[in-house]
């Protein structure tokens, strides 16, 4: 299930298609080179408006965009013909949003959590390349930046712990 979609026609397609926006990031995904990092990044000012919310309901709000994530990422990459299209980055939203969990407030914090989530995206220690690798669908497309996501959080709880 993979072809190559020219540019073109995949940013008709992102633009015209709300599963397709919304899979990739509101079109940050259409990137034209690193989407994973600039889904990362659009992903920044939505925390900014969710980290206000008290714990209960910011990780009731990262439950949603991972459950929802598994069906519109699979639903995009079916559609798109696709298996995790680089540019399906609602995956980042979902693990960036992890990585903060009870972050230290600031920037410096927002700035560690980003770099810690890349890196460990991109660099895949195990599990994340496990998954990766071996789950399927829109579960397979979310897992790898869920698991970096958690082990970004608990970098980041560590460093608080000590730095903050």
């Amino acid at each position: 299930m993979n072809k190559v979609i020219p540019q073109k026609e995949l940013n008709k397609a992102v633009l015209s298609s709300p599963i397709h926006f919304l899979a990739f990031g509101f079109g940050s995904g259409l990137a034209p080179f690193a989407p994973g990092t600039f889904g990362t990044l659009a992903a920044v000012p939505l925390y900014l408006l969710f980290q206000s919310l008290d714990i209960v309901s910011y990780c009731l709000m990262v439950a949603v965009v991972c459950a929802v994530g598994i069906w519109l990422c699979g639903r995009s990459s079916e559609m798109l013909g696709v298996h995790d299209h680089g540019g399906i980055v609602w995956d980042e939203f979902a693990g960036y949003f992890i990585t903060m969990i009870a972050a230290p407030a600031g920037w410096m914090w927002i700035i560690i959590g980003f770099v810690l989530f890349r890196i460990l995206d991109i660099w895949k220690p195990w599990p994340i390349k496990w998954a990766d690798q071996k789950v399927e669908g829109g579960l397979g497309i979310m897992l790898d930046d869920i698991i970096a996501g958690f082990i970004a959080l608990l970098i980041m709880q560590i460093a608080a712990y000590f730095i903050a």
